[in-house]
């Protein structure tokens, strides 16, 4: 039982954690804190949280527990924000959707990463932002990594694990390395191709008539472009040794597959979208067998 959990960031993560955490039981009192006054005073109005200040130290202060869900180009001033002003008993953990750059502004700040410090990263979102789209059952069956470090402190990492797992959530271990890794092919190359296709669609002259035929696998392939583009942009700066990487691969494989269609190669075109097709169904079955 959390007694006060601090929210940095009461927007659609950190919202739907303390919502998912309340309806738990889990937790008593809620403290937000973030920029904009009105995503807080409604926060407060939806039950979100209980109460807010807008200065990160004066949020923490007697926080058991405190979630960092900001933009991860805010995260080292945060840290700078509130160090000194954390209980020495208070775990720390956060929601960064990139590992290493959040373990090397801890350092920077710390000077050393917090032992009470557990980095975190839900894998479950929506393409909307703000207070307003948080729900309780974001995490419900869906997966959060931990990543942590030498230093951690066991008894902290135990307690992190077990408040997702309150929220509905399957929680992996792994390095923060191997994070990133994973995530720059699973979740940042897919965000790059859905913003990358409708930024280069909007720029045709026929754009307007391009959008009004758009069918549902349109519809489908390009709902996350509608995501936050503050937070993408700090994504890739935090992750562009490996994002980079992967883009220069997959531009090499459509290359090939532009250069089989010109060829009219159906032969090698078949053999790809089976494959691909396999693929994408073991995917599913096993996503539904979780």
């Amino acid at each position: 039982m959390i007694q006060r959990l601090a929210i940095i960031g009461v927007g659609l993560i950190g919202g739907s954690f303390a919502q998912a955490l309340r309806q738990a039981g889990q937790v008593g009192e809620i403290v937000g804190c973030g920029r904009s006054r009105a995503n807080l005073e409604r926060a407060v109005a939806l039950g979100v949280i209980d109460r807010f200040h807008q200065e990160p130290a004066e949020a923490v202060a007697g926080a058991d527990l405190i979630f960092l869900s900001v933009p991860l180009g805010a995260m080292r001033a945060i840290f700078q924000g509130i160090r000194g002003a954390i209980s020495e008993h208070a775990v720390l953990t956060d929601g960064g959707s990139v590992k290493g750059s959040v373990v090397a502004d801890a350092r920077a700040v710390f000077g050393a990463v917090p032992p009470r410090f557990v980095p975190g990263h839900p894998i479950a979102g929506t393409e909307h932002s703000g207070v307003e789209a948080a729900f309780a059952t974001l995490y419900q069956h869906r997966r959060v990594i931990l990543t942590p470090l030498p230093e951690t402190d066991p008894q902290a990492l135990e307690q992190v694990k077990a408040l997702w797992e309150a929220c509905g959530a399957q929680v992996s271990l792994m390095s923060v390395e191997h994070h990133d890794e994973i995530l720059a092919a699973t979740s940042h190359l897919p965000h790059m191709l859905a913003f990358g296709l409708v930024d280069a669609l909007a720029r045709m002259r026929e754009n307007d008539e391009i959008f009004r035929y758009a069918a549902g696998g349109f519809r489908d392939f390009t709902r996350i472009a509608s995501s936050n583009p503050i937070l993408w942009r700090d994504i890739c700066m935090a992750n562009r040794q490996a994002l980079s990487t992967l883009l220069e691969s997959f531009s090499l494989e459509m290359s090939a597959l532009a250069q089989h269609i010109r060829n009219g190669d159906a032969e090698h075109l078949l053999e790809i979208f089976s494959r691909a097709k396999a693929a994408r169904d073991r995917y599913v079955d096993a996503a539904s067998s979780d």
